[in-house]
Order: structure tokens, then sequence, then C-alpha cells
């Protein structure tokens, strides 16, 4: 049995998920961008705020935010399988592409908002797939200075997001 996932009205959470047996079902860039049409159309259907991200060849970063209204497991699992179903359909294959249930915690204050973002941004440095952050195309750092605001959402202070929950 799963432990319960911790869900708090208004929370922003680093979400985290693996391919299956840690694929490279992501390392292609065609499939990235795949997954990152799905991570828009997901948007528009469930009016997430997504504040960074990161898509490698086999995981995915978030730094999300539900709405009142959204379901942060609806909104992954929407979003997981219909890739999934475009990734086997491409392939000719059956089953899995995702391992297990996607990883969240709940961000509570504006530092550790701030340290998890620059994480995900230097994840493809520390993987070695870039020399700068700013490069890696596959990455919300990348949109926001492209100002390509159709899946990350613009975020000029992340302090107002913790404001009823401060911790600091």
């Amino acid at each position: 049995m799963h432990p319960l996932r911790i869900l708090r009205d208004g929370a922003t959470y680093h979400v985290t998920s693996k391919t299956d047996h840690d694929d490279m079902s992501l390392l292609e860039p065609q499939f990235k961008k795949l997954f990152l049409m799905f991570v828009e159309r997901a948007k528009r259907k469930f009016h997430f705020q997504l504040w960074n991200f990161c898509v490698m060849g086999n995981h995915i970063h978030f730094l999300i935010k539900p709405t009142k209204e959204g379901n942060l497991s609806k909104i992954m699992q929407w979003i997981k399988s219909n890739f999934a179903k475009a990734w086997n359909k491409a392939h000719g294959k059956k089953g899995h592409v995702w391992g297990e249930r996607f990883f969240s915690r709940i961000i509570n204050s504006a530092r550790e908002f701030l340290q998890i973002s620059n994480y995900i941004d230097e994840n493809p440095v520390k993987a070695g797939l870039v020399h700068r952050s700013t490069d890696w195309v596959f990455g919300g750092l990348y949109y926001w200075l492209h100002k390509c605001f159709d899946i990350i959402d613009d975020l000029t202070e992340p302090e107002s997001l913790f404001a009823e929950h401060q911790l600091l």
C-alpha cells in the first residue's frame, strides 16, 4: 500500500517522476517536445500554475501549483497517461512508460522554492548535457528567458506564493 500523498489547498509542489526502470524514454528531443505538448494541454484543461520544469532523458521535475479546483494527482495522471499512450503508439509497444508513482513534496517558503527551482535548472548541467542551465531548451529557465509563457507562468516575486504560509 502506498503512503498517503500530502495535499494542501493553495500549495506549491516539487514533483518528480521517473520512467519505468529508468529507461531513457524521454531521451530524444521529439519525445521531450511531445511530453511538453501534453503539459501545455493539461494547463488548459486543469488551469494549474507551472513555475519551473525540466525534462530529462529518464525523469521530469515540476514546480507546480494546482488551482483550488485542480488536483495534483489528476493533473499528473492525465499528463503521464496521455504521454505514455502516444509514446507506446510511436514505438509500437504496450505497457508502462513511467515507473513508480510520482514523488511530490510541498514547498513551504520562498527560500525553499528558489532552492528547488535552482536544483531543477541545474539538472542538465550536472548531467553534462549543457554547460549553462540557460541553454537547456527543455527547462523552465529557458522558457522564462525567452518569454515563452505557454507552459510556464511568469513569476517575478516568489515570496507572494507563500504569504499565507510564511515559514522563512
